[in-house]
């Protein structure tokens, strides 16, 4: 029996329930909150039960037991588990307005100092998190939820269980300059330089999706090469990044509006490299109309 295992954590506020519930439509076994200690006696009376797809959600509730985790994982692989970690992330901004909007307390906000028991402030226990969290985000595929709408976060989530298990899987992920750079991207190509259908009028309502706008972009010399010189950089650079054991690469794809440009390369890289690996593409500025 193949055995799977995705370990969501990530950021309070940032969307694991939505994630999980995602996973629990895809037909995956789901619990919330899972104290570290209890996760391999957990999996392994699971498999006991015949449940090959397990999904368990991790927060910094457990914050005391979480240096446990990456050694039980090693463990899980080692017993032929085919294990996923999925980090849910978000800006500071966005957090604050999320535990605001719902006015329920953060899980750190409370500090004891020996007998005596303090209020933390929000953004205190938000950087606070932050710390306690990011050995577990290093090795985990990262969404950044800030600008994302639920039922896109479902899509992600629904994406990424859906691929195939590999190694490595290659995200591409087109954005505008304008709302920030991707937070979890390993490789970031700026594509302003281009020409821009913007200025075309028969072009600016639509998208580097569209048939003309992506015939119109194949027939640009700077582009032709943009895509070429992307291109040979990652493959000569792929083969090493899975001899070094990495789940996933994101390359983020960036213009000036998230439209046009990024888009029709993000489209032109996940067909090229389908073939060969396991690819996936997201368009942040899309996804969040």
């Amino acid at each position: 029996m193949n055995r799977e295992l995705i370990l969501i954590t990530g950021m309070s506020g940032s969307g694991k329930s939505i994630a999980l519930h995602a996973l629990e439509d895809a037909g995956y076994y789901c619990v919330d909150n899972l104290p570290p200690e209890l996760l391999l006696p957990f999996v392994h009376l699971e498999d006991q039960t015949q449940q090959d797809k397990v999904a368990i959600a991790m927060d910094v509730r457990s914050a005391h037991a979480l240096h446990l985790v990456p050694a039980q994982l090693a463990q899980l692989r080692e017993q032929q588990v085919n294990v996923r970690l999925l980090f849910l992330d978000a800006n500071t901004d966005t957090l604050v307005h999320r535990f605001s909007e719902t006015r329920r307390n953060h899980p750190l906000s409370r500090a004891d100092k020996g007998a005596a028991v303090s209020t933390r402030d929000l953004a205190a226990a938000i950087e606070l998190e932050r710390q306690l969290l990011s050995d577990l985000r290093e090795e985990s595929h990262i969404i950044d939820t800030s600008l994302l709408r639920a039922v896109k976060l479902q899509d992600y989530v629904h994406s990424l269980v859906s691929a195939p298990s590999a190694q490595l899987t290659l995200m591409f992920e087109s954005f505008a300059f304008k709302r920030g750079i991707p937070v979890h991207a390993d490789f970031v190509f700026d594509v302003r330089m281009l020409p821009n259908p913007h200025y075309e009028p028969d072009l600016k309502a639509l998208t580097g999706r569209d048939a003309a706008v992506a015939l119109w972009l194949e027939h640009q010399t700077p582009v032709q090469n943009m895509q070429a010189h992307i291109c040979q950089f990652l493959e000569q650079w792929l083969p090493s990044l899975k001899n070094d054991h990495r789940s996933y690469v994101t390359v983020a794809i960036g213009c000036t509006g998230g439209q046009h440009r990024s888009v029709f390369l993000v489209e032109a890289l996940h067909r090229h490299f389908s073939p060969d690996w396991v690819s996936l593409k997201r368009h942040r500025e899309l996804d969040t109309v």
